[in-house]
């Protein structure tokens, strides 16, 4: 087949996919019968082709990989919660900011947007395996749908599977047993033999689990700080004076002392940054 004969044919597509967005975007009541119009095209362009011809087959591809494309964009911040270190890393630093007795300070946008990036940074061996396992063949046309999917899949699956306990594996994995009328697969844990029905969820409590230890250790000190001067306030007999008012000058100036958000960031990265280059 001439590599030139299907560029009409995938410009069309393109440019029916953009007119599409842009009619959604402007006039949102058109949608239906723009809607009706572009899949017309798109449905002549292919029956245009000879069936079974190699111009069609690619132009379906390209099609299914588009769709699959908007599907993954769409499901991408649920997709970031269950299946990356941004649990872990948001729910300590929330739990930091409830610690020192901050209530907004640092807002919401600035930890999450810190704990976005740090999970781009500790994550990013495992996109680049996803990238150029799965992701770039596919570009290539050079392995199929199918195996672009399980590609991409492994390097997720394998750091999953790192950072989860296998009592938590177990636990679902028996229920899910219990619910089929069988009895869990016996033997190591791998990740061809856990499904993602299983694999996220133990991750994610697992997940939850070490945030919330780490985060017990983050109130010591500044609980004891609240206990020092709470004891100095009674003692010198104001005690209408909140101690909490008192103490948190106290707490802020104690982390900023021993370069607390150094010492933070560091430990969480370190727990991955192993697991997820190897």
């Amino acid at each position: 087949m001439n590599p030139q004969s299907s560029h009409p044919v995938r410009g069309f597509c393109l440019l029916a996919l953009v007119a599409a967005v842009l009619v959604l975007w402007v006039q949102p009541g058109a949608a239906q019968e723009a809607g009706g119009e572009i899949l017309g095209a798109i449905t002549g362009a292919l029956s245009d082709a000879p069936a079974g011809s190699d111009e069609r087959a690619t132009l379906s591809g390209r099609i299914i990989q588009m769709i699959a494309l908007m599907t993954v964009l769409a499901l991408a911040p649920g997709l970031l919660v269950v299946m990356t270190s941004f649990t872990r890393f948001v729910i300590v630093f929330s739990m930091l900011r409830s610690a020192l007795g901050l209530n907004q300070t640092p807002p919401n946008m600035v930890l999450s947007s810190m704990a976005l990036f740090m999970t781009f940074f500790v994550m990013q061996p495992v996109f680049e395996d996803a990238w150029e396992d799965g992701v770039q063949p596919l570009m290539n046309n050079a392995i199929t749908e199918e195996q672009a999917m399980s590609r991409i899949a492994d390097p997720f699956k394998r750091f999953m599977l790192a950072n989860t306990r296998e009592k938590d594996i177990a636990l679902f994995a028996d229920f899910a047993a219990r619910g089929e009328g069988g009895q869990p697969e016996a033997g190591p844990v791998t990740a061809e033999s856990t499904g993602w029905r299983i694999l996220v969820p133990a991750f994610m409590i697992s997940e939850m689990r070490r945030a919330f230890s780490i985060g017990f250790l983050i109130y010591l000190p500044f609980i004891a700080i609240d206990l020092i001067i709470a004891s100095i306030l009674m003692s010198a007999g104001m005690m209408m004076l909140p101690p909490v008012l008192v103490s948190l000058p106290f707490k802020v100036i104690f982390f900023v002392l021993i370069d607390g958000w150094y010492m933070l960031a560091g430990s969480l990265m370190e727990g991955y940054l192993p697991l997820a280059g190897g």
